[in-house]
């Protein structure tokens, strides 16, 4: 049953006093990404369609999908009355006053979509029996969990990006869909996919479940598929507006042959396995464990440093890593890695759907799969699995325990992006109110049923704990700053891996399990 309250005040007031909150951090530290989308506003606005993805006078290059650089061409309409100075694409690194309160203000505005999405994931929360304060109710502690997300505060406006924008189509698709009404939701994921192609992630949950839960209207009574149900016109609707989305976003570009110029800047594979700073994945772990072959190597005589890649044996963590012991990574490698990490979970909705909720658990399986073992992933990547996590965290005490584990990691593992001694106390602050009321509120949700984290998650935890002391605070102060300075973004990217992926298995755990039980049925 759906959530129904007698007023949504509460949740105007949540959402106003967060939109207060992000205009504090207007004249805060932004990232080289405040230049990269200034850039973009200069390229749609001075330049032709047809030169969009030629222009390269910045190393920014557009190099996110048709559909962002028509969003960036409209917000440009609105910038020419702020500092017509910063439409001017030579105008590199271009950062008045004027431009900063716009980009800034843009963000804010266009989060009005992710909260009109949130509140429409609220309105589909199951309403637990007995909560009847509003503080209680799963539909309120959900609302402060997206609006109130640390990382996307974190991200978007003090580092700057538009990731609110783009989570209001995921989450309004994702909401659409636990709704039924699945064309909507198709249309929505459509339209995202192409404004960032990131959410290729989770695509393959939503072709697998779109196929066989609105494709095929019937199951036999043990769930399995029945294969004369399959609907040609459903299919077709379906098909012809995804089709027509994608037939907007890329027709202009094909129409002018730079649909391979348009791909190169979309998937550029040249970039190296990993981000400059590692993010928490697989391939954290196992450069780490190249770095310490190498030096084992070379203290053991087994190995002459003068033999090792420069990059493996100093203190950069650089784009281009090289390994110097174990096998080098190619981007086939990864592809393969990760559709084998998904292919269960897929298979798992196609056998037996299990409704909407079985789906969300299933892009939860893609997301973290794909940021597991994906090609050249970023940090900020982690927030595709963390912010729909948070509705099944708010229904289920196993799922809140993984959210719990996953949320505190996967925030603390984005604290290097902000390294300003400014934003030190704002970030740390930030992330301690969140994750106090996390636990709080879903400790108190799912209280009747026992803890929500098992005696060695809670090891885990504190030792995160000492983790942000040490590298915040101590390192800093010590002698090691100067002869190991690549050493704290070590030590957050493999911790942080390790519970990364954790969470990604007990995920996949709780899927198998409920596959299982299904069966039984």
């Amino acid at each position: 049953m759906a959530a129904s309250v007698d007023s949504w005040s509460w949740f105007t007031a949540l959402a106003v006093g967060v939109s207060l909150l992000k205009c504090l951090f207007i004249n805060a530290y932004h990232s080289t990404d405040f230049e990269v989308h200034r850039n973009w506003l200069a390229i749609t606005h001075s330049l032709p369609v047809s030169r969009w993805y030629h222009e390269n006078s910045s190393e920014w290059t557009l190099d996110y999908p048709p559909l962002f650089a028509w969003f960036e061409l409209g917000l440009s309409q609105a910038a020419q009355h702020f500092d017509p100075n910063m439409l001017q694409v030579e105008n590199l690194n271009y950062a008045s006053p004027s431009t900063v309160l716009f980009q800034r203000l843009s963000v804010v505005f266009t989060d009005l979509l992710f909260i009109y999405a949130v509140k429409e994931c609220c309105r589909c929360v199951q309403v637990q029996k007995g909560s009847v304060e509003v503080l209680n109710r799963p539909s309120f502690v959900l609302a402060v969990l997206l609006l109130w997300n640390f990382g996307l505060l974190l991200v978007d406006h003090i580092h700057f990006q538009y990731n609110g924008f783009l989570f209001g189509f995921l989450l309004l698709s994702m909401a659409k869909h636990l709704q039924s009404r699945h064309l909507q939701g198709a249309l929505l994921f459509a339209i995202l996919l192409n404004l960032k192609h990131i959410y290729l992630y989770v695509a393959p949950a939503y072709g697998v479940f779109l196929l066989r839960s609105y494709c095929f209207t019937k199951d036999h009574p043990d769930g399995s598929i029945r294969w004369s149900s399959f609907s040609p016109l459903r299919l077709l609707a379906l098909g012809s507006i995804v089709s027509s989305v994608f037939a907007l976003s890329f027709g202009p570009f094909v129409a002018m042959g730079q649909l391979s110029q348009v791909l190169s800047r979309l998937f550029p594979f040249k970039r190296g396995l990993c981000h400059a700073y590692w993010a928490p994945n697989v391939w954290a772990l196992y450069n780490s464990a190249d770095k310490l072959l190498a030096v084992l190597g070379v203290r053991l005589k087994l190995v002459k440093e003068a033999e090792l890649p420069r990059a493996s044996m100093t203190g950069g963590l650089v784009q281009e890593f090289q390994h110097a012991v174990l096998p080098s990574v190619s981007p086939a490698v990864t592809l393969i890695c990760t559709l084998l990490s998904i292919l269960p979970a897929l298979l798992s909705i196609w056998r037996r759907p299990r409704g909407s909720r079985a789906f969300l658990r299933c892009l939860l399986i893609c997301a973290l799969a794909s940021f597991m073992f994906g090609w050249h992933v970023h940090e900020k990547a982690i927030l595709i699995a963390i912010l729909p996590l948070s509705i099944l965290a708010v229904e289920s005490r196993e799922d809140a325990g993984i959210f719990l584990v996953l949320t505190t990691t996967g925030h603390y593992s984005l604290f290097p992006l902000i390294f300003t001694p400014a934003e030190l106390p704002i970030k740390v602050c930030l992330m301690l109110m969140f994750t106090v009321f996390s636990f709080s509120a879903l400790g108190k949700l799912h209280r009747a049923q026992g803890s929500l984290l098992r005696p060695l998650e809670i090891v885990y935890l504190l030792g995160l704990v000492a983790v942000a002391i040490g590298c915040e605070f101590i390192f800093p102060l010590s002698p090691w700053q100067q002869k190991l300075p690549f050493l704290p973004l070590l030590v957050t990217s493999v911790y942080c891996a390790l519970g990364v992926s954790y969470s990604f298995l007990r995920l996949y755990v709780t899927l198998l399990r409920s596959d299982s039980k299904a069966k039984q049925l």
